[in-house]
């Protein structure tokens, strides 16, 4: 499932230093604009530590985690909308991926150059908003002029009501917000919305990057920065991108554990960030287990047991009886599949059952 998170920020917030916190590839960092230039794919392992604990109890030949992708996109700068800097770049690049990690810089170093000569992470925000704002409108523009007349004078329903859709999205991005802060009523307007693929209609996650001495509790920046996007439906989350780097060093579990006790956190941001970039994409996982191995598998959340099935394989969608359902808690608690089963906790479910994040699956198919 290739779904991809991409990284965006002005030049010099520390896009590609928490990039490379994130991912065993190695971006270049460096303190001047467009270091990053053709973006950076980096496959990263979703921590979870039910796989671990259930290892502890199966003894598994192997582990397998789940993975998602993350993009380290070239910065943006005023005037992108009209091919500034790496404007058309970046914006191509930004319209490929599924979900958005905005970082903004949230810390004042006098040895690391700002852009735009001053730290402000509002008027940052606004930059880029508005760059992926005008593009929107353009978008919107061309589509409201290709279905306008058949939703006005042809009777169309389906034209029609793409037409509400896109006049809904103008209104909002005329008034400077982003086309996320429109909701919809019902699955269809919804259905319709995505399929406009607007760029400010992706899933954000503001990454607030802070100092050291700011990792735990935020600073007056981050406070900013959830005032001002309160009515977005965004999430907001605060990492010190400089102390990844130096956690990222470390060798072993232990030191970085030890790291992390000694400055006050419980995990790390990039873990943090990991999970969270996970969720802003709308997935979650269920778990095979055995001997041969403990693996996590990906689905979009709300997905029925045979679509599950077919992440395995296509013949076990294809030929779906039914699937045999622990729940994780039940597994832990009762240290064993044969204990669960005596114990009445594997339910047998068919093609309705909904999916849900930590279930341990095994399925049954015929073909």
């Amino acid at each position: 499932m290739a779904l991809q998170c991409g990284i965006v920020g002005l030049p010099n917030v520390g896009k590609s230093t928490l990039f490379n916190c994130l991912s065993n590839a190695r971006a270049q960092a460096a303190n001047f604009p467009f270091c990053t230039i053709e973006p950076n794919v980096g496959v990263i392992t979703v921590p979870d530590e039910r796989l671990t604990k259930i290892a502890e109890l199966v003894n598994p030949q192997r582990i397998v985690p789940t993975t998602v992708e993350i993009v380290d996109i070239a910065g943006l700068v005023k005037g992108a909308g009209r091919g500034e800097g790496l404007g058309n770049k970046f914006l191509a690049n930004i319209r490929e991926t599924d979900a958005i990690l905005h970082v903004l810089r949230c810390f004042d170093d006098e040895n690391v150059t700002h852009v735009d000569g001053s730290v402000n992470p509002i008027r940052d925000k606004e930059i880029i908003d508005y760059e992926l704002q005008i593009k929107d409108l353009e978008t919107v523009d061309s589509r409201i002029s290709k279905v306008q007349k058949q939703a006005q004078t042809g009777g169309d329903k389906a034209a029609k009501a793409v037409y509400d859709v896109l006049i809904r999205f103008k209104e909002a991005l005329e008034q400077g917000k982003s086309a996320r802060t429109v909701t919809f009523d019902n699955k269809d307007d919804e259905k319709i919305a995505k399929e406009l693929y607007l760029l400010t209609y992706k899933p954000v996650l503001y990454v607030c990057n802070v100092d050291e001495q700011s990792a735990t509790t935020g600073n007056d920046y981050v406070t900013a920065i959830r005032e001002a996007t309160r009515e977005e439906n965004a999430e907001l989350l605060i990492v010190a991108a400089k102390i990844e780097s130096e956690i990222a060093e470390l060798d072993t579990y232990e030191e970085r554990q030890l790291f992390l006790n000694e400055i006050g956190l419980e995990e790390s941001g990039a873990n943090r960030l990991i999970k969270s970039a996970y969720k802003l994409l709308n997935l979650e996982t269920f778990i095979t287990q055995g001997e041969p191995e403990v693996r996590a598998w990906t689905y979009k959340r709300g997905s029925k047991s045979p679509q599950c099935a077919g992440v395995i394989h296509t013949d076990f969608e294809k030929g779906f009886i039914r699937a045999e359902v622990i729940k994780y808690e039940d597994f832990i608690h009762y240290r064993s599949e044969s204990a669960c089963k005596e114990a009445g906790k594997i339910n047998i479910e068919g093609k309705e059952y909904v999916v849900k994040d930590g279930d341990i699956m095994h399925f049954r198919f015929n073909v």
